[in-house]
């Protein structure tokens, strides 16, 4: 019969770790004991059964009946407590208890028609089957014999054999407990106490030793990773540290070693599974080991990024594991290096296997109630959209958001949504009759050629197609349409998760999120959503219910979507400018002053974007108000005001209206009304420009004298090109007191000198003064000390 066993695959290897085989060939040996000791006791029962088969002697009947009769005794006793004896005569009694003596009577059922000494004749029965077996004699067991070489004399062969040692089992179980004992003995000796100090050092002498091997394994694997990936395994064991004063550090060098390690080693490509056909198939040496480092790769890769969520998953859980080595405080620091471990994978691999998974793991602890580890997974995935030029991660992350905000019914932190913004979004997919408008090229048929062509232009066409095949062929980035299709169906996703919100979810704290990000991508939006979209916006609006930033987004985002596709719509927005007009003067005017550039924003898109649907009116009325604004506010809110009043006079002609005393019309200027049609804003002048020219910063200054002049393009009065071809929003950034610096910087002043009275002069005498200068005034020349001849004169 053949041995069918064959040699276990490299897969298999690498399934089971050192532990695994340790613990099977542990309990391989641990049955193969039980089993030949249960076999044992069975012999040593068996033995004892036949023993006493041999020497127990059958009871006799009488005895039987002497214990039934001890029985039923008490039984009567008991029963005398019942009975009413008292009415039994004492005849009665004596033939009960003559009845009482006789065994048939009372082992007798009374309910059977059998006679009386049935029962009596099967005991003997029993006695006389006892009697019949047969005596067997205790002999020695049979001696097993081994056959040895035969010897060949001159008489023939002579078989030669030897007797099989027998091992005593009583005598090895004996070896056993004595062994049993020597260990019990050997483990209650007490171990030797160690001081602090020695414990440290010991601490640290195990600490080096895990690191070099650390060190050891990571190079020798980063050297020859195609020969040496068993050694990735050999350190992800190192994660399971057994030694409890040093298995957290160890454990964290290992994470972020394995980190590393992968980052270097991983190729530029995705590893898909063999096909059982391919897997049949015969290949070169080279491509099998290449496969083999694959595989091998993929499943350590595996193994490791659930290492990973099994950490963080014992400390979300507050699970403490059996072996009890480490705490659950020290779960929280390994938790955090985890999932530092996982973001940095999550950034640098998107294209390799598992990504999905890691972005399962990472967006749902965006949520999590320590900042650290939501401020982590926040930074990841910005990383992740600012670096994404296809599309593909993106695509990820934002369907599990969108499933993790429907999934805790919209009750997650707002940052998660801000996330939306960092995406690289700036063209989707057109409609399709645009598309129909302008379809795509196309190459010619063979018809058209022939149609169209002479034979020397088909030549060349043919020529030429073929080399515009072979280039899209040997093109190795993605085509632009795949991107769009990518692209369009992110912002679908975006889109879907935002309106939900809007319609479900208004008094939400994510509210001012989705304004937000409807005010970045509004330009995307189909043209079928912006009628009701529009309403949804103003009665957010008018309802009163949000707050003046979340309001301003509001409007930003009603004008994004008229400024875009938008254009083709007869929709005027005046409620969108009331509103703004009216929030003006809540603005906050101190070191919170960041809804300016929202205003700004806005600015650009109601005037500058939207020229001709304004009227002259609302202009004026919106530049009187930001001039009177821009006395309250900070440095750089009033240099953005001030650059935004400059472009409103140089795109509305009739601006310099302002700038007469004399008023214009009939009716008073109403500063306090709120409708910028009707507050006769020609009738008044800007007068803020005067204060505005004497303002601290010189910036400042400049704009006021430049609008004060008319607002001139060229000439005396006109600004530099650094100044006038920067937008306002990002002239009020430059000049932000964010980091407490003053733009521009402000000169140091020396201070002049004043001439200093000093009045010891005039409290010392003449003389003395005279004698101090002369001192001061001379030199001191230092001579060497001459002790020995100060010596010597007064010896003599």
């Amino acid at each position: 019969r053949k041995n069918t066993k064959r040699v276990p695959s490299f897969r298999k290897l690498l399934r089971t770790s050192k532990i695994k085989l340790d613990n099977k060939l542990k309990n391989k040996q641990y049955k193969q004991q039980s089993a030949a000791k249960k076999y044992r006791k069975e012999q040593k029962k068996l033995r004892e059964a036949v023993r006493d088969a041999i020497s127990r002697k059958p009871f006799p009947l009488e005895e039987c009946k002497k214990k039934q009769v001890g029985k039923s005794e008490k039984w009567e006793e008991e029963e005398e407590d019942a009975l009413p004896l008292d009415m039994m005569d004492e005849d009665d009694l004596k033939l009960m208890e003559d009845l009482a003596q006789k065994a048939s009577f009372l082992t007798r059922d009374l309910s059977s028609n059998e006679p009386v000494h049935v029962k009596k004749r099967k005991h003997e029965n029993v006695i006389d089957k006892y009697e019949k077996v047969p005596r067997r004699m205790q002999t020695e067991p049979e001696k097993e014999l081994i056959h040895l070489l035969p010897i060949k004399d001159k008489g023939g062969i002579i078989p030669q054999t030897m007797e099989k040692p027998v091992l005593n089992v009583a005598q090895d179980e004996e070896e056993d407990t004595e062994e049993m004992e020597e260990a019990e003995d050997f483990n209650e000796e007490p171990l030797p106490v160690l001081t602090p100090e020695e414990m440290a050092a010991q601490r640290r002498q195990k600490l080096q030793e895990r690191k070099v091997h650390i060190a050891a394994l990571a190079s020798a694997i980063l050297s020859e990773p195609d020969n040496n990936i068993k050694k990735l395994k050999e350190l992800r064991a190192m994660l399971m540290e057994q030694d409890p004063n040093v298995a957290v550090i160890v454990r964290k060098l290992v994470m972020v070693s394995l980190m590393e390690i992968f980052k270097d080693i991983v190729p530029s490509y995705k590893i898909r599974p063999l096909t059982e056909a391919e897997k049949a198939t015969k290949v070169k040496k080279e491509t099998q080991k290449l496969r083999e480092f694959e595989e091998g790769l993929v499943s350590q890769y595996k193994f490791y990024l659930e290492n990973l969520e099994q950490t963080i998953k014992d400390w979300k859980q507050r699970k403490l594991k059996k072996s009890n080595v480490v705490s659950l405080k020290a779960y929280k620091g390994l938790a955090e290096i985890a999932v530092k471990c996982l973001c940095e994978l999550l950034v640098a691999l998107p294209h390799f296997n598992f990504h999905n998974n890691i972005i399962v793991l990472i967006v749902p602890l965006m949520n999590d109630a320590s900042k650290m580890i939501s401020e982590l997974c926040f930074e990841a995935v910005k990383k992740l959209f600012k670096q994404d030029k296809l599309g593909y991660a993106s695509l990820g992350v934002v369907k599990v958001i969108s499933g993790l905000v429907r999934g805790r019914n919209y009750d997650v932190r707002p940052e998660v949504l801000k996330v939306f913004l960092h995406l690289r979004i700036k063209e989707v997919e057109l409609q399709k009759d645009a598309e129909d408008i302008a379809p795509k090229k196309k190459f010619m048929t063979y018809k058209e050629k022939r149609k169209n062509l002479s034979r020397m232009q088909r030549k060349w066409k043919k020529a030429e197609e073929k080399l515009e095949r072979e280039l899209l062929e040997a093109e190795a980035s993605e085509s632009k349409e795949k991107k769009l299709k990518l692209h369009t169906e992110t912002l679908n996703i975006v889109f879907v998760t935002y309106f939900r919100i809007l319609k479900k979810a208004q008094k939400s704290p994510l509210l001012p999120a989705v304004l937000e990000g409807l005010a970045k991508f509004a330009h995307l939006i189909n043209v079928e959503f912006f009628d009701d979209l529009l309403i949804v916006l103003h009665s957010l609006i008018a309802s009163g219910g949000l707050s003046y930033r979340e309001s301003l987004h509001c409007i930003l985002s009603a004008f994004h979507i008229l400024s875009g596709q938008g254009d083709v719509l007869n929709i005027d927005p005046m409620k969108f400018y009331t509103h703004l007009y009216k929030t003006l003067f809540s603005l906050h005017a101190g070191r919170t002053n960041d809804d300016i550039g929202i205003v700004l924003q806005c600015l650009d898109a109601m005037f500058a974007k939207r020229r001709k649907q304004v009227s002259q009116q609302r202009a004026l009325a919106f530049l009187k108000r930001l001039s009177m604004l821009a006395l309250h506010v900070l440095p750089n809110s009033s240099v953005g005001i001030l650059a935004t009043n400059s472009v409103l006079m140089q795109t509305f002609p009739k601006m310099d209206l302002l700038l007469d005393n004399e008023s214009q019309g009939s009716g008073v200027y109403l500063p306090e009304l709120d409708e910028p049609e009707h507050c006769n804003a020609q009738n008044t002048a800007l007068w803020e420009l005067h204060l505005l020219q004497r303002h601290y910063h010189p910036t400042v200054q400049k704009f006021a004298a430049h609008l004060i002049v008319g607002a001139p393009t060229e000439g005396s009065g006109a600004l530099s090109l650094d100044l006038s071809q920067r937008p306002a929003t990002e002239l009020f950034e430059a000049y932000s007191m964010r980091g407490m610096t003053f733009n521009p910087p402000v000169a140091s002043v020396t201070p002049r000198r004043k001439d200093t009275f000093s009045q010891t002069d005039s409290f010392i005498d003449e003389e003395l003064n005279k004698q101090l200068q002369q001192h001061i005034s001379e030199t001191v020349v230092h001579k060497p000390l001459d002790f020995a001849k100060h010596l010597k004169e007064s010896s003599l």
